[in-house]
């Protein structure tokens, strides 16, 4: 019995024997599952099998660590093979014309269901194995903030089926409002913008990550002394310093390395597209492939990030802003409301745009500036945070030893200079305005965010003024909306100029409480 077909007459006695329903409304998941769940387990024992081979063979000799990790393998293999067996067994979905359901379990037998008219994504992923043998993994989501209650996943089934479950869950929704827009495809991938994949945060994360691998995997062949050795002797004749700053740069260019191979894996093949309906697709992905939809009517703006790495560039990356994105998925997927990846600032402002069937990107708006005493705050900031540290190991280098004292003199020689850069250059990004059905927030440095979020979806206003801020004649003022972060704000503006602008942005939201500001003094 092929997957995605009607559930024969011998399992649907079964099935209704279970009290499934009668067996031409259920179908099964795909078989192969049971391959590749085998195939899975496989990769990873044999990935384990190196280093406890090593371990075992110091202890029994080489023939009987191969013989147990072998044995161990073989056993874990099957024991993964079987009970995906029973998983596919008692697995059952069915697309009815007012929900969709899926029964599973053995000993504990759940039965889940979602109404169709709430389901508002339905997302395939495929990693390499599947994609081989043409599988996809189907997640059906309502998008409430319930974990995984709000989600029913199918995997797998085939392509094909995905698609047709696809295209028929996501038929309700309502096409956007007519006007100057682009249909069909909006972005495609441009090779040219693997240049900001080196520049990014995940180039040092990658670096650290390698020279800590290289470390450990040592470590399993007992070879750690030597690598530290080699090391050693590659700088016998080179300073400290000299030492650590080469270190540093190969490490860098590792995690440059490994930053582009993330990029490559996560957006190649990338495609942004409007279907009919109303609904932004968005599919990217070389060994896993992913599809990600998102129905406009539940969108309530983007959000223009630019790291500071890529901004320095002039590039950024383009985020949706859009109610119903459950905390299941902003966990599972750190990139799940990405619209663009980084791009130049030019192509991310049309992207938006065209996003938000405007004719022009209000996240590109002439921004109201923030005044003098925002700056002095970030100075001040930046004084203390290089400051503090340097205080606690000054007297510490006294009373312990010289290298602290080394040490809070390079935090003083480098972080004072950094630190009054990055502030200056955080005051220059702050601003706020309107622009048209919008409201636009910026704010930021190591990463710059600018939002431009829905009027409309504002639920509320939150104050804040501290009694610095009040010295300062400054406040801070939070959009509440029930999409993107929940939160979106306007840090240290002035004080009338903020209120104004709260109120003209959402009318009526915020006036029945200005009474109650207290005054700044």
């Amino acid at each position: 019995m092929s997957a995605g077909t009607t559930v024969s007459p011998d399992a649907g006695g079964a099935d209704s024997a279970d009290g499934l329903g009668p067996a031409t409304d259920w179908r099964r998941l795909d078989r192969r599952t049971v391959l590749v769940s085998a195939l899975v387990t496989a990769g990873v024992a044999a990935g384990a099998a190196v280093p406890t081979t090593l371990g075992l063979s110091g202890r029994f000799g080489l023939g009987h660590a191969v013989a147990w990790v072998l044995a161990g393998s073989l056993a874990l293999i099957g024991c993964a093979a079987a009970g995906d067996h029973v998983r596919w067994r008692r697995t059952r979905y069915r697309i009815g014309a007012e929900r969709v359901e899926l029964h599973t379990g053995l000993l504990l037998v759940k039965k889940r269901s979602l109404a169709r008219e709430r389901i508002r994504s339905v997302d395939l992923t495929a990693h390499l194995l599947q994609r081989v043998l043409g599988l996809v993994t189907v997640r059906i989501g309502t998008g409430e903030h319930a974990g995984g209650e709000s989600t029913l996943e199918l995997d797998p089934v085939p392509k094909a089926e995905g698609e047709r479950l696809r295209r028929e869950l996501l038929e309700h929704t309502v096409p956007g409002t007519p006007g100057t827009h682009r249909e069909g495809e909006l972005a495609a991938l441009d090779p040219r913008w693997i240049r900001y994949a080196p520049v990014s945060f995940v180039a040092p994360t990658l670096g650290g990550a390698a020279a800590g691998a290289v470390m450990q995997v040592s470590d399993w062949f007992g070879a750690q002394g030597q690598v530290i050795d080699w090391v050693g002797d590659r700088f016998r004749d080179t300073s400290l310093t000299a030492m650590i700053v080469i270190l540093a740069v190969a490490a860098v260019a590792a995690g440059a390395v490994g930053a582009l191979g993330v990029w490559i894996e996560m957006w190649w093949s990338y495609r942004l597209e409007r279907e009919p309906g109303g609904t932004l697709r968005i599919r990217r992905g070389l060994l896993t492939s992913r599809s990600v939809s998102i129905e406009e009517r539940r969108l309530r703006g983007v959000d223009l990030v630019e790291p500071l790495g890529v901004r320095l560039f002039g590039a950024a990356r383009v985020d949706a802003i859009t109610t119903g994105l459950a905390k299941d998925d902003e966990e599972q997927h750190g990139d799940h409301n990405t619209l663009l990846p980084a791009a130049p600032r030019s192509v991310a402002d049309t992207v938006a745009a065209d996003v938000l069937r405007e004719t022009t990107s209000p996240t590109g708006a002439p921004l109201t500036g923030h005044p003098r005493a925002a700056r002095g705050r970030r100075l001040r900031r930046a004084f203390w945070s290089v400051a503090v540290p340097v205080a606690v190991l000054v007297p510490l280098g006294v009373l312990l030893t010289p290298v602290l004292l080394w040490t809070a003199l390079g935090c003083a020689v480098v972080g004072l200079p950094a630190g009054v850069l990055l502030a200056r250059d955080a005051y220059r990004g702050l601003g706020h305005t309107i622009s048209g059905d919008y409201l636009v927030v910026r704010s930021g440095t190591v990463r710059r965010s600018t939002a431009a979020l829905e009027r409309a979806g504002v639920i509320g206003w939150t104050v804040r003024q501290t009694y610095f801020q009040r010295r300062s004649g400054v406040l801070s003022l939070t959009a509440t909306t029930a999409a993107g972060a929940g939160a979106y704000t306007v840090y240290d503006a002035d004080v009338s100029e903020g209120l104004d602008f709260a109120s003209q942005a959402v009318p009526g939201l915020l006036e029945p409480f200005l009474e109650h500001i207290p005054p700044t003094g």
